[in-house]
């Protein structure tokens, strides 16, 4: 009788030690996947940031050239040169 009591109690510290295992390393897994997820989402992230800081230097580059500036306020902010009108089309 107290054999199968020692085996009883064994096997109920043995599955509860099982089970807690189990829980812990997959909550473990779990956060594994989610930071997996977050690592490709900040890929996509990081490729779109390059893209607009090349696109940032290649404006950068042209606001260095003083024609490209002086046509660029024209077009944008309707400046004009001196004896020179501007007709604003609206857009449709």
């Amino acid at each position: 009788m107290i054999k199968n009591k020692r085996f009883l109690l064994y096997l109920v510290l043995s599955f509860v030690t099982i089970i807690s295992v189990t829980f812990y390393i997959g909550r473990f897994w779990v956060e594994i996947y989610e930071k997996k997820k977050e690592k490709e989402e900040l890929k996509v992230l990081l490729v779109k940031l390059k893209e607009k800081e090349e696109s940032l230097k290649v404006d950068a580059n042209k606001l260095q050239d003083p024609d490209y500036v002086a046509r660029y306020a024209r077009e944008k902010y309707l400046y004009s040169k001196e004896g020179e009108y501007i007709i604003k089309i609206p857009e449709e």
